[in-house]
């Protein structure tokens, strides 16, 4: 797993620097006398880059634990190891975060103010997310090089408050800037410097912080949920619902240098590494859910559950399944078209119910093949903050906190956003639109189950829906989970431990970090069962 992480990020970035490093560096010997700006033109993409690459072990390890995928047999049977994260956490902190504290300091020095912006918007995302997986961590005095080579550990509750001033202060630098633009297009990858979308973004992270804290402090979050949601054209989505403003890294179609998706790079490029969960297949097939076929591609027409012979192709594995892999590498299903950029299924499935109205074997006129390394563009998706996303923590609130926002009409923008985004991305990549009618009915039947639901009902089907458009993001899902504890999950076959409250760190950073004293073993094992500050 070390492997692929590393190369990951050095051939993405090579990618992305070989298709627009000619531009940058006409951009950047136009003024010989100013090499800061050429430095910071390279390092905000860099930090991009890095911040995706690096989160390949967190997110495959969550979307295990979250039952999207089986990434290791440890994993899905609850048992964490101090290697299972630590590239992750090592990436995060010798490359993203390193780079991005370079532009805020050169930045504001120099007071190029676009990217002191959006390097404190990212770093703020990105510590939040490092917040929620593992709880506690080395922060304010974690980028001080060698005047502090062994960080203390800072409480989570603290550093978000620390992270919601950091929003605050990203907003104020980047009204300093007049131009429509924070940064010029190339120097940055999620997008393209646009001020508009990255105000979008700090008032979409600040109310996915507070609706994350909502079990600490309910009338604080109630108060800043209102005051964000009065007016819906400065979050993602906007007023109108729309997927334009969605912060998401987007990987490329080049193999040389390789930049797809790393999910694509595994599967359709490797040996293979991953299961697809039998509990998500199960969840999207017995709901007559369309979002199957672009999730998980069959190889094989009649391959089942434990390798059987006799099934669809929907060849899975159980959460907490212990047995050894067997020679199948040909006939396990692995992921589709959203969001690794692989194929699109469309080959008829042998028991598909007759009375399906929106997964069926109608126009179902493909083959099945063994994927490999031309199939699919690779040019997948990292979700991170999405305008369906945006929607389901608005009708969330609304249920849990009483905001006064309209949970109905959230819940069906959050169904109908996220279909209109798996259309399009595959419509673009090779597959097969949704038509509007399909969107626009399968949203109706959910909403006459809202209807019929009570309270405790209607949450659930909010968070369960969130939780199938947040597939390729399992840190999102992991969140969710323990807030709410929903969805159901399925219970592991033979589990190991109990479900990890918090990821276990790094045994690099235990190690070599001398402020933890002797505490560094009790500090880890204490991960499985800690919950994070906002986990009540």
């Amino acid at each position: 797993m070390m492997a692929l992480k590393y190369i990951a990020y050095t051939i993405a970035l090579a990618g992305v620097f070989t298709v627009t490093g000619c531009k940058k560096f006409v951009d950047i010997n136009t003024d010989p006398n100013n090499p800061t700006t050429a430095q910071l033109s390279l390092l905000l993409p860099a930090t991009e880059v890095s911040m995706a690459a690096n989160m390949y072990q967190l997110n495959s390890g969550t979307a295990t634990f979250m039952q999207y995928t089986v990434f290791s047999s440890g994993l899905s049977r609850l048992q964490q190891q101090g290697t299972s994260f630590n590239d992750s956490w090592d990436g995060f902190y010798t490359q993203t975060l390193n780079d991005l504290e370079a532009i805020i300091k050169t930045g504001t020095a120099q007071e190029q103010w676009g990217y002191v912006a959006i390097a404190k918007l990212e770093k703020a995302y990105l510590v939040s997310l490092m917040v929620d997986m593992w709880g506690d961590i080395p922060y304010s005095q974690s980028q001080k090089g060698q005047e502090t080579v062994s960080p203390p550990f800072e409480k989570g509750a603290d550093i978000y408050e620390d992270l919601l001033k950091m929003i605050d202060e990203a907003a104020v630098d980047a009204g300093k800037i007049s131009a429509t633009t924070l940064v010029p297009a190339t120097s940055d990858l999620l997008y393209s410097g646009l001020k508009s979308s990255w105000l979008m973004m700090a008032n979409s992270l600040k109310l996915k912080l507070y609706n994350q804290i909502r079990l600490v402090n309910p009338a604080r979050s109630a108060t800043a949920i209102q005051a964000l949601i009065a007016d819906p054209a400065t979050l993602i989505g906007g007023a109108t619902n729309t997927n334009a403003s969605d912060f998401t890294f987007r990987f490329g179609p080049g193999q040389n240098p390789n930049n797809r998706h790393p999910w694509h790079r595994s599967e359709y490029q490797g040996s293979k590494t991953f299961y697809m969960s039998q509990s998500l297949i199960d969840l999207l097939f017995n709901n007559d859910d369309p979002r199957l076929r672009y999730y998980i591609i069959r190889q094989n027409a009649t391959a089942g559950l434990n390798n059987s012979a006799n099934s669809n192709g929907y060849y899975g594995r159980n959460p907490g399944d212990g047995t050894a892999a067997p020679a199948d590498l040909n006939r396990r299903s692995t992921f589709g078209i959203y969001p690794a950029g692989g194929l699109y299924d469309n080959a008829p499935v042998n028991n598909m119910p007759v009375t399906n109205q929106f997964l069926t074997n109608t126009n179902a006129t493909g083959a099945l093949k063994v994927v490999g390394p031309t199939d699919g563009t690779g040019a997948g998706i990292m979700p991170m903050i999405t305008n369906a996303m945006v929607k389901f923590i608005r009708a969330e609130a609304a249920l849990t906190l009483n905001t006064g926002d309209d949970a109905r009409q959230a819940f069906k923008d959050g169904i109908t956003a996220h279909l209109n985004s798996v259309s399009t991305y595959a419509a673009a990549n090779g597959g097969v639109a949704l038509t509007t009618t399909t969107i626009a009915d399968f949203a109706a039947g959910l909403l006459v189950k809202y209807d019929a639901a009570s309270n405790a009902g209607k949450l659930e089907l909010v968070m369960t829906q969130k939780y199938i458009a947040e597939y390729g993001n399992g840190m999102e899902a992991y969140n969710d989970y323990r807030r709410t504890g929903l969805p159901t999950l399925r219970t592991p076959l033979s589990p190991l431990n109990t479900f990890p409250l918090r990821l276990y760190y790094s045994e690099t950073e235990l190690t070599a970090n001398t402020s933890l004293g002797d505490d560094a073993g009790r500090l880890q094992v204490a991960q499985q069962t800690t919950p994070v500050f906002w986990d009540k």
